[in-house]
């Protein structure tokens, strides 16, 4: 998986226009995933944590379950990901693999380990989120344009509601951010950052 030197600056989804749809989520329906923030990723991850703590928070106050994945790498790996990446493994047991202190992980929230980009990929991902009655899913974490948009795309075809993170999530350039929130919004997910949450959690009672 790359490691990029720089990332792009988190955006507000209002800087953007790819709103085509809007809909606040439901806490009592959603659980929030927080994808592969862990120490291979610190780089890209930063710009973007603060808003990262911020969604962990809003959720977490909320009632809504808050989910991370993990991606660790097999080890030989193989397969197209080592193709598309080689040498660039996370192997666990490593500094690399660990999610990062800023994350924001409790003890007792589920966490997924995967092989892949996407976080419900042979993962009993799905099975655990219906098990918790969650219907919407909330995507935060890194990388936007891989693993971030892979799972909420999965997310989608497998029938769960999906909110997908402009400030939240991070990526190795803006070009790719935007273009990740452009798809998000024309097909598969409602655009949402922390006003809009705070906003629609705060209707909730």
């Amino acid at each position: 998986m790359p490691r990029p030197a720089s990332s792009a600056p988190p955006q507000s989804y209002t800087r953007y226009r790819y709103e085509t749809r809007r809909r606040d989520p439901n806490p009592r329906a959603a659980a929030l995933l927080v994808v592969d923030v862990q120490g291979h990723f610190a780089s890209i991850a930063a710009p973007a944590m603060p808003a990262l703590a911020a969604t962990v928070a809003l959720c977490r106050a909320a009632g809504a379950p808050v989910v991370y994945t993990r991606h660790v790498d097999p080890m030989p790996r193989s397969g197209p990901l080592d193709e598309w990446w080689p040498g660039d493994r996370i192997a666990d047991g490593t500094p690399a693999a660990e999610l990062l202190p800023g994350s924001g992980r409790r003890e007792g929230d589920l966490v997924v380990e995967k092989s892949t980009y996407s976080g419900f990929a042979g993962t009993g991902l799905e099975e655990a989120l219906r098990r918790m009655g969650v219907e919407e899913v909330i995507v935060t974490g890194v990388m936007t344009n891989l693993c971030c948009e892979t799972t909420a795309r999965d997310a989608f075809v497998r029938g769960f509601r999906v909110f997908f993170s402009a400030d939240a999530t991070a990526t190795a350039s803006q070009d790719l951010q935007e273009a990740t929130l452009a798809n998000m919004a024309y097909g598969f997910a409602y655009v949402v950052d922390c006003q809009r949450l705070e906003a629609a959690f705060g209707k909730v009672k």
